[in-house]
């Protein structure tokens, strides 16, 4: 029993003791890693998000055997990762948004029978996806999103090593069944 209550007590200790470095951590670092995400992604709040996100990281999976004149270091670089993945995902996001508007100024000066084929392709495209396996016909349209690797990796919950072996799959099962379809 008395091992029980120092094992506990010895615990508790270490959490009190943790949570103090944290906070020391938290409170010495914070200002240059926002300022940083500032610069970096040009937005406060959004860089408010990563610098907390950072700090998120830090108490969830502190780094091992890193010394206290390190940890400036390590948190820069991870905040350094996110703003630089919040950047490429805003890219990505911009260029679809780009891309979704053009086709809709675009789409009015199609004439009628253009407009026809298009609709009838795309039902023909929407037909073909509902007949195939569903992760298959998921990854697919992901992909054509302009979703990176890692994301469809993340989102079908798969290795980011296997997404260009099952995207090629999903791909040439799509292709069958387009051209079975149009016969």
């Amino acid at each position: 029993m008395t091992n029980d209550k120092a094992r506990i007590a010895t615990r508790e200790t270490r959490a009190r003791e943790a949570s103090a470095k944290f906070d020391a951590a938290f409170l010495k670092h914070w200002q240059p890693i926002y300022r940083a995400l500032v610069r970096l992604v040009g937005d406060h709040a959004e860089a408010e998000d990563l610098a907390l996100e950072t700090f998120w990281r830090l108490y969830r999976h502190p780094p091992t055997n890193e010394r206290d004149d390190h940890l400036g270091g390590w948190l820069h670089r991870v905040a350094t990762n996110l703003g630089l993945n919040a950047l490429r995902a805003r890219k990505r996001r911009e260029q679809h948004e780009l891309t979704a508007g053009k086709w809709e100024i675009e789409k009015p000066s199609a004439d009628a029978l253009d407009a026809d084929a298009a609709e009838e392709e795309r039902q023909r495209v929407r037909a073909v996806l509902s007949t195939m396996d569903e992760r298959q016909a998921q990854l697919l349209l992901l992909r054509h999103s302009g979703m990176a690797y890692k994301e469809l990796a993340a989102a079908l919950g798969v290795s980011v090593h296997s997404i260009g072996t099952l995207i090629v799959r999903a791909e040439r099962e799509f292709e069958k069944r387009y051209r079975e379809k149009g016969e």
